[in-house]
């Protein structure tokens, strides 16, 4: 059994949190340079230039890739022979307190949600999900999840009749409607099974694969590809103002659901895909 002193973590969570806040992950800066290349539109190849410009400039400068730096949401994978030896939820909100006041990056958490004047200031608390796994080791997977993009996403629980093409449907029809809101190019995590609230978190976690890895279930890859295709077919483009490229990616997470639902969720990811990774 290995003993972890959570204190150890909030270090490690600290500078993740700046990391991810300033740097765009390599996988999501080669995803919109292939837009770019593809792209046929005029304007929506401006956009994309000027998105990938300003991952350059943050980078080189050391400024926030966008003014929203999000919620901090963290899904850990705890080894079965790790012992914590304190709250991990209070070495992660340690950790992101840290990063978020000293590097001046904006507090976005509100401690009551009806109260517009109650920011917490550090913005904590971090949304925490844990799961135990094999070995010894803690891993942390950490994105900041701005606001935009997490307002278009939904949830629907759809009748098993209405199978694959109501998914889809349903899917496409969302990102019309949200329009240039969630500020594409997206990343689409899907939640497909599960029930009410299995379905929005197997989305969540959709979203931290790298991007555009395609699922190793070959019906559910062929089911990212559709829905890609389809929701690139809408012509809402980059920022949407036109354009091939309305999502870089499509990712699918499915799981075990009772025979008379079929819930299915959508968590919409900007352009700004911040996600990191520590294993400790």
């Amino acid at each position: 059994m290995r003993m972890l002193l959570t204190s150890d973590i909030a270090p490690r969570v600290a500078a993740l949190c700046r990391r991810l806040n300033l740097l765009l992950p390599p996988d999501v800066q080669e995803a919109l340079s292939r837009a770019r290349d593809r792209e046929s539109s005029p304007r929506a190849r401006e956009v994309l230039d000027l998105l990938l410009e300003n991952t350059q400039v943050a980078a080189t400068e050391g400024l926030p890739l966008c003014q929203d730096t999000g919620m901090v949401v963290v899904f850990a994978e705890v080894g079965e022979d790790v012992c914590l030896r304190g709250s991990l939820q209070a070495a992660v909100d340690a950790g992101v307190a840290e990063a978020y006041r000293q590097s001046f990056l904006r507090p976005s958490v509100l401690a009551d949600p009806l109260r517009r004047d109650s920011n917490t200031g550090d913005n904590t608390p971090a949304i925490l999900h844990w799961e135990q796994v094999p070995g010894n080791r803690l891993t942390l997977h950490v994105a900041a999840k701005g606001g935009g993009s997490e307002n278009q996403s939904a949830l629907w629980l759809l009748s098993p009749s209405q199978g694959r093409e109501g998914i889809v449907a349903g899917i496409v029809e969302r990102i019309r409607e949200a329009g240039g809101r969630p500020c594409p190019p997206l990343v689409l995590g899907v939640g497909l099974g599960g029930n009410f609230e299995t379905a929005p978190l197997l989305a969540k976690k959709a979203l931290f694969r790298p991007l555009g890895q395609p699922s190793p279930d070959p019906e559910l890859a062929d089911l990212e590809a559709e829905i890609l295709q389809r929701v690139n077919e809408t012509g809402v483009g980059p920022l949407g103002l036109g354009g091939d490229t309305t999502a870089l990616a499509v990712h699918v997470l499915s799981a075990p659901c009772h025979l008379a639902t079929l819930p299915v969720a959508l968590n919409v990811q900007c352009h700004a895909a911040r996600h990191a990774t520590v294993v400790i």
